[in-house]
């Protein structure tokens, strides 16, 4: 029992009608070719745009999941709404979308919450939040029998907060069983002019890529390029460093302007995995 959080952008970011949905994602899908990842995948970093503008892209790392299989995805996502100190799970109930329940993992919700002060529970900073729900249906196209672990991060999008989330997350996780994905939701740059916004965004992919945590963080602390959700990144590189993960690539970047047109002020998403080890 618990909380079912309702949908809150469906309608607006991606279709109501669940077969329109489906119909989306699935032809999204269909314009990825394979990609040719050696070894398991440990991590995504996937965009949380409206799906006119980001579907695309996220689609390529979707594709790449499928055929896998995870019995949990902790999925690590900025707060657009609020501040708060730490960061909030819903530790309970399921999220709904158009295409269904995806339930949580209560027992590893519980265990993260148990860890200290940085994870509290609280289902209201989750229920206006976009940053989560968009990522559900994609996964519910391309995964079956998950669970899933919503952290919502408020203070611990900072660098060092971010490092010490992804580090507590590794720690509650290593010993447990069962296949986990560490899902980053973010989205680059915001309103530059195109040519400059891919510049900063390759900057940040390019950092992504080394899988160099404490050049990234420099970075961003540096303000050299930007994320609106660079905890998450920082986040999920820690968990799968922990995890034994030695690689990540940048399956595809585009930016809203190769969308709509408008190149005057863009915004840059980026579709990642991070895979191998053991």
């Amino acid at each position: 029992m618990g909380e079912i959080r309702e949908p809150a952008v469906a309608g607006t970011f991606y279709p109501r009608n669940p077969e329109v949905l489906k119909a989306d994602i699935e032809g999204y899908l269909a314009e990825v070719p394979p990609a040719e990842i050696v070894g398991d995948i440990r991590g995504l970093i996937s965009p949380h745009a409206g799906y006119m503008y980001s579907g695309p892209t996220a689609a390529y790392g979707y594709r790449a999941l499928s055929g896998r299989g995870y019995d949990t995805v902790i999925i690590l996502a900025p707060s657009h709404r609020s501040f708060f100190i730490g960061a909030a799970v819903q530790g309970t109930g399921a999220y709904k979308t158009p295409l269904g329940l995806v339930d949580i993992d209560a027992d590893l919700a519980d265990a993260l919450i148990k860890t200290g002060d940085l994870v509290h529970e609280d289902a209201k900073m989750h229920r206006g939040e976009h940053s989560i729900e968009v990522q559900i249906p994609f996964l519910q196209c391309v995964l079956r029998d998950f669970r899933i672990v919503p952290l919502i991060m408020g203070s611990a999008q900072d660098p060092r907060g971010s490092i010490e989330l992804g580090e507590l997350i590794y720690k509650t996780i290593e010993d447990r069983e069962g296949r986990y994905l560490i899902l980053g939701s973010t989205d680059l740059s915001h309103y530059y002019p195109y040519g400059l916004a891919v510049t900063l965004d390759k900057a940040a992919i390019a950092m992504i890529e080394r899988f160099d945590l404490k050049g990234l963080a420099d970075g961003l602390t540096r303000q050299k390029y930007e994320a609106c959700g660079a905890g998450a990144i920082l986040a999920v590189m820690t968990v799968c460093e922990g995890l034994g993960a030695t690689q990540a690539r940048a399956l595809h970047y585009a930016n809203s302007g190769d969308v709509t047109g408008d190149m005057s002020g863009v915004v840059g998403y980026v579709s990642c995995v991070i895979y191998g080890g053991r």
